[in-house]
């Protein structure tokens, strides 16, 4: 049998969706690779990592369509609990039809590699899995796709949902600033890209000479993952304006040096990849926000803004992905929406498939200032995968079936808006020891778990972190984005309570 390239099993994948029309996802069954192929560097900095394989199960409302089996692979085998508790949660489909359309596999690996490295290791894992697929109507999902995944769709000869690795400069700091520059999307003005200290140097002097004084830049490597890549650089203390240009170079020179990047041997990436110098955004005298919008290009070529948030951020460089809250406010949502599709439309253009995502600033004007609008809006960046904000709007679908308006909000099949604050990085040394069956039963027990009734409670994920690393996610749901932020307080109070009575008990 003639063996399928990547890309002509992509064009396979757009033939028949385009053939099958409107809803044609519910005709596909999903082949779940959640790999974190990622750079390792960046990764091992984040605790737990390899569970963070179990955001994606949230992808299982896929199974709500009583046709559609799922397989999904991990790098150990995920209890049985845990997978159950998502399956109940399929609005109008009992878990155990759900259960029976669902093969799971493992790698039997743990160690801190791509699951997608660890399967192109194993044929025999790999045959067993084709084994359980219908090749017909199997589409193959990731969390990003590099040359690994990639080479795994070749390998199953199963056609992969998401962008070719041949497109990732589109989704590089360097490439999102070109296309932010074609799409007509507002961005704060930084450097060409380069990949040795001095040119760095040489870069954001030409940088701060250009923008009259700059008080802070941000050195972003080229490929930096949530904000790990990312360091600020103070340059009014540097006192550039009573230097001469060489001094001035040499100075900057010497800052890079000490810069404090998050990553670890940040200046072999440098050489790798390369990085940027781009302007700090600093406040407009009001309050400063990270809003971003997430969208799908289908494979028919059509480009859909699924969703908009608040990212909460933090670290050592404040530029760490934490959390998010849906959706962002509605004084800038539309705004967003509109850049989200202008930047989707040349990703389709080029060829991109599937998730990509927008981050900006947003910052306040003062009362009175001009121009208008009240928010200024600065693109910062492109991601061509999932990302933190994906699962939770995931698990709000998986959990209410409703749908997004053209305004920006969620709606339930009833009418009724939701709102959720949700977060990856729920963690307590209080929590470390905790099982996932001790979490659901202290969850039942406190009355914290979404309801669908009130509509409002707690959805949880990353449980396979709680026990070693005192760490979980939640998404946490109301009707109101006072509600939501009170289920939020609630739900962390009640759950660290309820964990130091069961350590005592």
């Amino acid at each position: 049998m003639t063996r399928l390239s990547f890309r002509q099993l992509q064009d396979r994948l757009r033939r028949d969706w385009c053939a099958l029309g409107p809803g044609a996802l519910a005709h596909f069954d999903p082949l779940i690779i959640p790999s974190l192929s990622l750079e390792q560097r960046e990764i091992a900095l984040v605790p737990g990592v390899h569970h963070y394989e179990e955001r994606q199960l949230f992808d299982l409302i896929r199974l709500r369509h009583p046709q559609v089996q799922a397989t999904y692979v991990t790098s150990k085998l995920l209890p049985e609990l845990v997978v159950d508790a998502v399956l109940e949660l399929l609005p109008s489909m009992p878990a155990a039809h759900a259960r029976r359309r669902l093969h799971l596999f493992d790698a039997d690996d743990a160690s801190p590699r791509p699951l997608s490295e660890k399967l192109l290791e194993r044929p025999a894992l790999l045959r067993r899995i084709a084994s359980a697929l219908r090749p017909e109507r199997t589409v193959m999902t990731c969390f990003n796709v590099t040359p690994l995944e990639k080479e795994l769709s070749e390998r199953l000869q199963i056609p992969l949902l998401g962008t070719d690795p041949q497109l990732d400069h589109w989704g590089s700091k360097a490439g999102s600033r070109a296309l932010f520059a074609l799409a007509g999307v507002p961005h704060p003005p930084g450097s060409p890209l380069v990949h040795h200290l001095d040119g760095l140097a040489e870069v954001a002097a030409e940088l701060w000479e250009g923008c009259g004084g700059l008080a802070h830049a941000v050195v972003k490597l080229n490929h930096g993952f949530s904000g790990e890549g990312n360091a600020r650089l103070p340059l009014a203390p540097l006192q550039l304006e009573d230097l001469s240009p060489r001094q001035r170079r040499e100075r900057l020179a010497r800052a890079m040096d000490s810069l404090p990047m998050p990553v670890g041997d940040w200046q072999e990436l440098l050489v790798a990849q390369g990085a940027l110098v781009e302007a700090w955004l600093e406040p407009l005298g009001g309050e400063q926000r990270s809003p971003s919008v997430q969208g799908t290009i289908h494979p028919d070529g059509g480009v859909e803004v699924v969703s908009t948030h608040e990212q909460i951020l933090g670290g050592p460089s404040g530029q760490t992905y934490l959390g998010c809250r849906f959706p962002a406010d509605p004084a800038y949502r539309r705004a967003l929406h509109d850049h989200g599709l202008a930047v989707g439309r040349l990703l389709a253009d080029a060829g991109a498939l599937d998730r990509f995502s927008v981050d900006f600033i947003a910052r306040r004007r003062p009362p009175g200032a001009s121009p208008s609008p009240a928010w200024d809006l600065q693109a910062i960046e492109i991601n061509l995968r999932q990302g933190g904000t994906t699962h939770p709007f995931m698990a709000l679908r998986h959990t209410t079936n409703g749908q997004l308006t053209a305004s920006g909000d969620y709606l339930t099949p009833t009418g009724e808006a939701l709102y959720y604050r949700a977060t990856d990085n729920f963690a307590d040394p209080r929590l470390r020891g905790l099982l996932p069956i001790d979490l659901i039963e202290l969850v039942a027990e406190a009355e914290l778990h979404f309801d669908p009734a009130r509509l409002r409670g707690s959805l949880f994920h990353l449980l396979g972190c709680l026990s070693e690393h005192g760490k979980l996610g939640m998404t946490c749901i109301g009707r109101s984005p006072e509600e939501a932020e009170q289920v939020y307080g609630a739900t962390a109070e009640r759950l660290l309570d309820r964990a130091v009575a069961l350590h005592l008990g």
